[in-house]
């Protein structure tokens, strides 16, 4: 199978499957591939910041994600020590919640937009290489479908939006540049049967918990904290589980007690290493969004934001080059220009963060945090799409 399109997209989570929807919209010929079979799930805890609610609202898929059975999210609570703090989502940048859809929900949603807005969507395909021309510029996608037949995909341009080992990324040899220590560990559960009334934030020594109240009932509890601390918690458990019980019981034993109410819905899942890294986004006949350009850790929440932003940003870019009202490599280096502006002060605070100093500075730099979210947000209104 041999099909030619604008643009090959591999990958068809939160950054693939935006930048398939805004291209689409723009009238290009866009062909977007997963291996998997939607729905389904990935690894995430998928609350969405103000930033990635502002990109769903601005989209017309808002609306989809709450019909789905999300709910809205008002009110944000921060506990340390023995004080509780609670806000209420306030009107901002033209929203007034926050929501955590399940991927398995909302990636389908947003593939599924993208379908609509006249996109090629081929699920079941596995992406295992790219071809070149005689001058080295990228040109098309292999690989093999559900039958294990080879499949062919030509494009002016191929992106690269399949996460942290990206295929596209090492075919291309996107170099690393930024690296930084992988010292954070990110472990989750579901649980429900326990009343939840917004985003629950725990603070204590060495760890970050909370609660993302999301679809059916439930919602995802998680902990954050350094990586030798999880690898010490899982070691000490007879299961993954029963270590996960106990970890919970010394970052946040207030909601440990609430849980013994409830029922855990799902298996422990997580990274115990979560790496700090930025690829070059883009060279002949390429780019990178998503995971596959920038992974942080999971410490500030904002990786389907991160996503959904860039996926605008090359959005713009690609559409320049494939009308010709800019020369390509000028229109791609505005993306990563771009893309290099908006990530450097919420990466600098991911990285603070991870590092986990005392709860006083940890305190300090949430507040910087939101704070820049909020700025972040307002700055997306700026954007056409």
């Amino acid at each position: 199978m041999n099909n030619r399109s604008d643009v090959v997209i591999v990958g068809a989570r939160a950054a693939g499957a935006a930048t398939a929807l805004l291209l689409a919209r723009l009238g290009h010929d866009v062909v977007l591939l997963d291996r998997a079979v939607f729905p389904a799930d990935t690894l995430s805890t998928h609350q969405i910041a103000r930033t990635g609610v502002v990109q769903l609202r601005r989209w017309g898929l808002l609306d989809a994600v709450l019909a789905s059975g999300a709910p809205a999210i008002r009110q944000v609570s921060f506990t340390t020590g023995d004080e509780t703090v609670t806000h209420t989502i306030k009107d901002k940048a033209g929203v007034d919640l926050l929501v955590a859809p399940r991927r398995h929900v909302l990636d389908t949603l947003v593939a599924e937009a993208a379908a609509d807005a006249g996109a090629t969507v081929r699920f079941g395909v596995t992406a295992t290489g790219l071809c070149r021309d005689g001058s080295g510029r990228v040109v098309a996608v292999t690989g093999h479908d559900r039958r294990g037949e080879p499949v062919r995909f030509d494009g002016r341009f191929v992106v690269g939006a399949d996460g942290l080992r990206s295929m596209v990324a090492r075919a291309t040899g996107a170099a690393v540049v930024e690296e930084h220590a992988a010292g954070g560990a990110a472990q989750y559960a579901y649980y429900d049967g326990v009343p939840w009334n917004g985003v629950e934030l725990v603070i204590a020594d060495r760890s970050l918990t909370g609660v993302f109240p999301t679809h059916d009932g439930a919602a995802c509890v998680w902990i954050c904290g350094p990586s030798e601390d999880a690898h010490r918690a899982r070691r000490a458990g007879a299961s993954r589980a029963e270590a996960f019980t106990a970890y919970l019981r010394r970052t946040a034993p207030e909601l440990a007690r609430r849980l013994e109410r409830g029922r855990r819905v799902s298996p422990v899942t997580g990274m115990l290493r979560t790496p700090n890294v930025r690829r070059a986004v883009h060279g002949p006949g390429w780019a990178l969004v998503g995971d596959a350009a920038y992974h942080r850790d999971a410490v500030t929440g904002h990786g389907i934001s991160d996503a959904y932003r860039d996926a605008e940003l090359l959005a713009t870019a690609l559409d320049a080059a494939l009308r010709g009202t800019a020369d390509e490599r000028v229109a791609l280096a505005g993306y990563r220009h771009r893309h290099e502006l908006a990530l450097r002060e919420l990466f600098d605070l991911t990285l603070a963060l991870a590092a986990y100093p005392p709860v006083p500075r940890f305190v300090e730099l949430q507040k910087r945090l939101a704070v820049a979210i909020d700025t972040a947000a307002a700055d997306l209104l700026a954007l056409t799409h």
